[in-house]
């Protein structure tokens, strides 16, 4: 490509293969990142590179180019996971049941890196990049609490670009694909309340783990005999608590789980449908079933004309081989979901999975990628970031 950054050079790709194990030893929880964010700053400050704070734990750097034109924003998440970690590495969470398990020490790694870039090369920016490291990701409501103070604002942000780790496409390759390619996710919490007894005597008590069971297998008819067939949607019970022994009628359940879906019509329905199923248990067995609600991350949608411009700079830079059209949507969520909700985005995926290992997904407790994949990635969101604003700049 003309008018590009070059290849990271070895004394960066050094310094953020530093960055991105400091950041795996030391995970934060959401909204806990206090040293994670501290770390960014530091770095940042080494670089002598202008930032600024939002929220508790939220930082930002604006890159403004030599010449006027539009802001697009990069983004990437810092938190991590409540997981004891198992990966063999000799940078193993220090932090005990907190591990970066799902990549974002390395998205992390990858925004300084590209923030690094940017700076150094201001004469091909034709604009403002504003790169986000946003707290919170795994914690419902993170992304959106930023939008709400201001961080799509002063310059208005145009586009906000953010990627993924992915073992499930070749290290080293990108995965994109227009239209959804996330799904949303919803928590729901239902309580049964029944009547204790003796488990020699059920018909005087109302027995709320038969009920619970009842209805777990009443969400499976709702996905499969209430909507289309060919609408992606999941009804997921992760969690159930109650009973206190073997002999006795448990009098209460708590059962915890999500639904996830691609269409607003259908993710409002399941409600109903869930709403439905408990109603009616409620009502053949003289029991208390009460349903809550916590809405989550929407879908991400990726902007068709930006899928594009991403596609023509990755195959530049990558070569064919190495840019990858993904076919099916992923009923995963990211809040990323509440940037693309507002303005146009695009959601990559980046290629960490490696012939002859075995490669592990995320949040598992052995997850774990190469470092040498943190080079393209910096590579890509530079090139691209300067790619779509001259772009921008020429459309007005």
């Amino acid at each position: 490509m003309t008018d590009s950054i070059p290849e990271v050079s070895l004394e960066l790709n050094n310094e953020i293969i530093t960055i991105r194990r400091h950041l795996h030893q030391h995970p934060e929880l959401s909204f806990k990142e206090f040293e994670t964010s501290s770390y960014i700053c530091k770095v940042l400050n080494k670089w002598d590179i202008p930032y600024q704070t939002i929220g508790e734990t939220g930082v930002y750097v604006d890159i403004v180019g030599s010449v006027d034109g539009p802001a697009i924003g990069l983004r990437a998440d810092i938190d991590a996971l409540p997981i004891f970690e198992e990966a063999d590495v000799d940078y193993k969470s220090t932090n005990d049941h907190v591990m970066h398990a799902c990549g974002h020490d390395g998205h992390t790694a990858i925004l300084l890196g590209a923030v690094h870039e940017l700076h150094s090369n201001k004469h091909l920016i034709e604009g403002t990049v504003r790169c986000i490291f946003q707290p919170g990701e795994e914690a419902d409501g993170a992304a959106l609490a930023l939008i709400e103070q201001g961080i799509l604002d002063n310059p208005k942000i145009e586009a906000v670009i953010g990627l993924h780790l992915w073992p499930y496409i070749a290290f080293g390759s990108v995965g994109f694909k227009n239209g959804s390619i996330t799904a949303s996710c919803d928590d729901f919490k239902i309580v049964i309340k029944g009547k204790g007894g003796h488990s020699a005597r059920p018909h005087e008590a109302i027995d709320a783990i038969a009920i619970s069971a009842q209805l777990i297998q009443g969400f499976q008819m709702v996905t499969a005999r209430s909507f289309n067939p060919v609408h992606p949607m999941v009804i997921h019970v992760g969690k159930i608590s109650g009973g206190e022994a073997s002999n006795v009628v448990a009098d209460t359940v708590v059962l915890e789980g999500t639904v996830r879906s691609l269409q607003p019509d259908v993710r409002k329905k399941l409600q109903l449908e869930i709403e439905k199923v408990c109603k009616a248990a409620e009502v053949q067995w003289n029991a208390e079933v009460t349903v809550k609600f916590v809405l989550g991350a929407p879908p991400i949608e990726n902007d068709a004309l930006i899928t594009r411009e991403f596609e023509i700079v990755a195959r530049k830079l990558l070569g064919n081989e190495n840019v990858v059209e993904l076919k099916d949507t992923s009923m995963g969520a990211d809040d990323f979901g509440y940037f693309s909700e507002k303005v146009p985005s695009l959601y990559f995926r980046l290629g960490i999975k490696k012939e002859n290992e075995v490669s592990y997904d995320l949040h598992h407790p052995k997850f774990h990628f190469d470092d040498a994949v943190l080079a393209t990635g910096v590579k890509l969101c530079s090139n691209f970031a300067i790619s779509l604003l001259r772009k921008g700049r020429q459309e007005k």
